[in-house]
């Protein structure tokens, strides 16, 4: 019943560690806590080691809690409880201080790598207590270590922790990210991890592209020769087949046709080449005749002038529909003198007839002045 008891604890580097001893009986004893220096640091709530990180934080006859803060590596091993009974009792408490590994470093990835060549990485990782684990990934794609290395710290408590990776490297892989990171218990869930992207030399690629597409004899034409890769291209060979001397080298990649003739129509070739080689490409150049040809402007302005003459079309077949309809339905009309000639069988009659009716009316005479 007299006999303490402790828990052992872990604590981070840097973090606080509470030691708890617990007695049932005291029998009127009193509860100190030692540390591995078997230095006593509280008897009871009396300090007894001046070092402000280590606090009381709850004395009873029961119970002896203390607190050290800022724990460094040196702070580990066993904590002794002891009560003063006849005989001692002791309990002990093992402190176990967790290294935090270093944010891991990347060598290897310093100069570009030729495509088709063996990578090979090397990713450190210092100041682990336990020594930690590494890993690899490629992008998305998790690479396996080529072997781990583990080596002790000067201060004969960490460890620094060594992995390398080995892989062919494609065109594709030109700023591919690779990252490395170091799993430990210290980091409570988290991650720490580098990352690099690689730098890949590949052969150049080249294609001709004209300005403008479509050449015309007398215009001026720009041969340029797109050259990718990396490094890029630096220097350019234009030749056309069929001629001995080559046209242009230089590290311009345009050719210039200042004004095209019919002669100048053939096939042209440019030769790209950087350090990592060299590549050929082809252009069929043939020069029409200077009739223009129809570009989206002139192509507009005649959509517009067919709408208008649409329009002028419309119209002027609606004026001659109008016309025709207003002459075939012209009225006509009679006047009072012309009455009754119509049924009289001769002229002379249609006079009579056209006086009497004119007589006879009573309506509406009409006078001559």
């Amino acid at each position: 019943e007299s006999q303490p008891t402790t828990s052992d604890e872990t604590v981070v580097a840097g973090g606080t560690v509470v030691l708890k001893c617990q007695v049932e009986d005291p029998d009127d004893s009193s509860l100190q806590w030692s540390n591995p220096a078997q230095q006593t640091l509280y008897f009871g709530e009396k300090r007894a080691l001046r070092d402000n990180r280590i606090q009381l934080e709850r004395s009873t006859p029961n119970e002896l809690t203390i607190s050290i803060s800022d724990v460094v590596l040196s702070d580990e091993g066993e904590y002794t409880c002891s009560i003063f009974t006849m005989p001692v009792r002791t309990a002990k408490a093992l402190v176990t201080v967790l290294g935090i590994p270093q944010k891991p470093q990347i060598f290897g990835h310093e100069q570009p790598i030729d495509e088709e060549k063996i990578a090979r990485l090397t990713c450190r990782s210092s100041g682990s207590k336990p020594a930690a684990q590494l890993r690899w990934k490629k992008g998305n794609k998790e690479l396996k270590d080529e072997g781990t290395e583990v080596v002790e710290d000067p201060n004969g408590k960490t460890f620094t922790v060594s992995s390398r990776v080995e892989f062919r490297v494609t065109k594709e892989d030109n700023e591919a990210e690779v990252t490395c990171t170091v799993d430990h218990e210290s980091l409570q869930n988290s991650e720490r991890s580098t990352t690099q992207k690689l730098q890949v030399h590949y052969k150049p690629t080249a294609k001709i592209e004209p300005h403008p597409q479509y050449p015309r004899e007398g215009e001026k034409l720009q041969l340029q020769c797109d050259g990718q890769g990396n490094p890029i291209p630096q220097e350019f060979l234009w030749e056309k087949e069929g001629s001995d001397a080559p046209l242009q080298l230089s590290s311009d990649s345009v050719l210039i046709f200042p004004f095209l003739n019919k002669s100048d129509s053939g096939t042209y070739v440019c030769t790209a080449t950087s350090s990592m080689g060299s590549v050929v490409a082809k252009y069929n150049l043939d020069v029409s005749d200077a009739s223009p040809v129809p570009s989206t402007s002139s192509t507009y302005h005649a959509v517009i002038g067919g709408v208008v003459a649409v329009i002028v079309f419309l119209l002027l077949s609606l004026l001659i529909v109008l016309g025709h309809y207003l002459i075939r339905h012209k009225g006509t009309y009679l006047t009072h003198e012309a009455k009754g000639s119509d049924d009289a069988p001769d002229a002379d009659t249609a006079i009579i007839n056209a006086e009497g009716g004119q007589a006879g009316s009573d309506d509406k005479k009409e006078y001559f002045i």
